[in-house]
């Protein structure tokens, strides 16, 4: 499924005013001990992870084999739904995706090429929302936020 979307940036969150075109996984379902790896899929191992206060985590991973990154979010505590978002942005390429809605378990996947780029990415359970910036790559120092709105 596929969806054009504007994204703003809000406070320190990536700048995706650009409008696109963003591929969308399959919807969540509540399905316990949620990984990230049941999400993105077996090959995508976790390089790294933000902690949405204590209501989940959001989960970056790889796979070396094709260079895609993907990200999702999980909740701690599956439950009734919950406004829930994941991104994932590349600012050399454009290229984002995500996924948002009301979830019971993990919002995502979100896919884009990553081999060799900065990326930015983040989410949002309930109303807090992180955000990590110029991520996992040697050249620049990742930035963390968390905002409760």
């Amino acid at each position: 499924m596929r969806f054009s979307r504007n994204v703003a940036a809000v406070g320190a969150f990536t700048a995706l005013a650009v409008g696109g075109t963003v591929a969308f996984g399959t919807t969540a379902s509540a399905a316990p001990n949620v990984t990230p790896q049941g999400v993105c899929g077996k090959a995508y191992k976790t390089v790294n992870s933000v902690s949405v206060g204590s209501l989940g985590t959001v989960y970056l991973t790889y796979n070396a084999a094709n260079g895609q990154n993907c990200v999702a979010t999980i909740r701690a505590n599956p439950g009734t739904a919950k406004q829930m978002s994941t991104y994932i942005y590349v600012p050399a390429t454009d290229e984002w995706a995500g996924d948002d809605g009301n979830f019971t378990s993990y919002a995502g996947p979100g896919y884009v090429y990553g081999k060799g780029y900065c990326v930015s990415w983040g989410g949002n359970i309930a109303n807090v929302y992180v955000s990590v910036e110029n991520s996992n790559c040697a050249a620049r120092k990742e930035q963390r936020t968390t905002e409760v709105r």
